[in-house]
């Protein structure tokens, strides 16, 4: 890329995590020479409703005259460089880096028309999706990030950017670390995209190459919360949470070694890994939620829930606390459920099969320390997974 090349940045989202990355990214276009200062965030437009009116306005309108995104970041000011785009081929526009942070069920609808108006040589992506795919016809894991790479074709990369991000304190400027996975060209472009997103000494992100080390990290650790939130329901405190975590990573890291190909180690011990586990059983959604869906099932664990009833109370739960946020924990789960589930591979993922059981299958929530225990050490369980990696190819 010719230095007088300048990034056309676009952001795929403005929900909580879009809006709290666009702090970041809108100051640093605004500084960076090889940035254009604009920034376009698409906004899947909505009307809200603000305290001085009671007249409805589109939330797009809201945020580029108020630089405030009222509904999903309220009282953070965005920089006044973002603007929000509701048409979708406006606001990609000959973009040379996409950053897509919205829930990858809406992807599918989008890519075409992303595709058909980026530029068409030098447009690169950064996904901060939390999920995994699933192909029906392999019952393999698929990567959100392959499949945004072979939606828009013509030598598309996307990487990842993962890490222990609680959005509310990235936004309020509260330091915290990320992981950066990918390998976009070389040496120079690495760096101009790192810089894009690292924010120092608040936001500070490094760059690694495991992008599917870091990419399945960020989906399943958002089941182990789940796992976290069933703990923090029983009472059982930081020494069962402890255990849950360390159990969760093992499981997290036995899954990529046995379904992806070139994961490294010391992913686990990035922020992407390690830390965003600990954060996510802490704080954040998919925890806040599972407590409130344990403490109504312990209210009366006599009754038999069906799976049906377990989708309905998980809707009803996503409704009423998050605010028109998307749970993504029990998306993941149940996509990994899937695909364990067709290979009989449920009893080496016992944690994970627990937390699907009481989620879907009404099992009781006390069950939840039944599955807390692995004794294998962590290499041996990257070395058995790989090992395991070769036959179910």
């Amino acid at each position: 890329m010719s230095d007088s090349i300048h990034e056309q940045i676009c952001i795929i989202g403005s929900g909580n995590w879009g809006s709290a990355i666009a702090t970041k990214i809108g100051r640093n276009a605004a500084k960076l020479p090889f940035c254009h200062d604009t920034v376009s965030m698409w906004v899947f437009e909505e009307e809200v409703t603000l305290p001085e009116s009671d007249k409805p306005v589109k939330l797009s309108e809201v945020i580029n005259s108020k630089h405030e995104n009222v509904k999903y970041l309220p009282g953070i000011t965005l920089p006044s460089n973002i603007r929000a785009v509701p048409d979708l081929k406006e606001a990609c526009q000959n973009a040379t880096l996409l950053v897509f942070v919205l829930p990858h069920q809406f992807l599918p609808n989008l890519l075409p028309i992303i595709r058909a108006n980026v530029h068409p040589t030098r447009c690169r992506g950064v996904s901060l999706i939390k999920g995994l795919d699933f192909d029906s016809k392999t019952k393999m894991p698929v990567l959100i990030s392959k499949t945004i790479e072979e939606a828009m074709g013509r030598g598309f990369v996307c990487g990842v950017l993962m890490g222990a991000n609680v959005a509310n304190e990235v936004a309020m400027g509260k330091m915290c670390e990320s992981t950066l996975a990918g390998n976009f060209g070389d040496d120079r472009i690495n760096e101009r995209i790192r810089q894009v997103f690292d924010e120092a000494p608040n936001f500070r992100v490094a760059r690694i190459d495991d992008v599917a080390g870091a990419e399945a990290c960020g989906a399943l650790k958002n089941i182990v919360a789940l796992g976290a939130g069933f703990v923090d329901a029983l009472g059982l405190g930081g020494n069962t949470k402890a255990a849950l975590i360390r159990v969760g990573l093992l499981d997290m890291a036995k899954f990529c070694g046995m379904f992806f190909e070139g994961v490294e180690q010391g992913t686990f011990l990035e922020s992407c890994g390690m830390a965003d586990l600990i954060t996510t059983c802490y704080g954040g959604r998919n925890r806040k939620c599972a407590e409130e869906f344990a403490k109504l099932r312990l209210a009366d664990e006599s009754i038999n829930i069906d799976q049906e009833s377990c989708n309905a109370l998980w809707t009803k739960i996503e409704t009423e606390l998050l605010h028109g946020q998307k749970l993504q924990g029990t998306l993941a789960l149940q996509e990994v459920h899937s695909i364990l589930e067709s290979r009989k591979l449920e009893e080496s993922f016992r944690l994970f099969s627990m937390i699907y059981n009481i989620s879907f299958k009404g099992e009781p929530v006390s069950s939840m320390t039944d599955a807390i225990q692995v004794k294998k050490s962590f290499t041996e369980m990257l070395r058995r997974s790989s090992s395991r990696r070769l036959e179910i190819s």
